[in-house]
């Protein structure tokens, strides 16, 4: 751990223009769901639909991306699972091996009894 505390995290700037190009592309389809829900659930005009629509996207728009911004700053203090070290990658992939042969056995151990 104390290897990772010397490691740069995403800066403050970085968070927030990750922050504002994922709300255009959330935004923008809260804003066409919004759209579609309010045009075949009501008797509204197309006008009045479009002005709830961008009401709700607006309200969306400002709400998420400052829980965003939080969200994304908390995780950049966690180190939990960022930095992988070499030590580690290889456990993960002899446990993944050792699954792996257990199952294979069991399999021919199956086929055998089968016999």
């Amino acid at each position: 751990m104390s290897k990772a505390k010397n490691l740069r995290k995403d800066s403050p700037t970085r968070s927030i223009l990750k922050a504002i190009s994922w709300r255009i592309i959330a935004s923008g389809a809260t804003f066409v769901i919004s759209y579609f829900v309010m045009k075949y659930s009501t008797k509204k005009t197309d006008a009045e639909i479009l002005q709830y629509a961008s009401a709700i996207a607006s309200v969306d728009v400002v709400a998420k991306l400052i829980l965003y911004y939080l969200h994304e700053r908390l995780w950049t203090n966690i180190y939990w699972g960022k930095y992988w070290t070499k030590k580690a990658w290889r456990r993960k992939y002899r446990k993944m091996h050792r699954k792996l042969e257990t199952l294979q056995r069991a399999k021919n151990n199956q086929k055998s009894s089968d016999k």
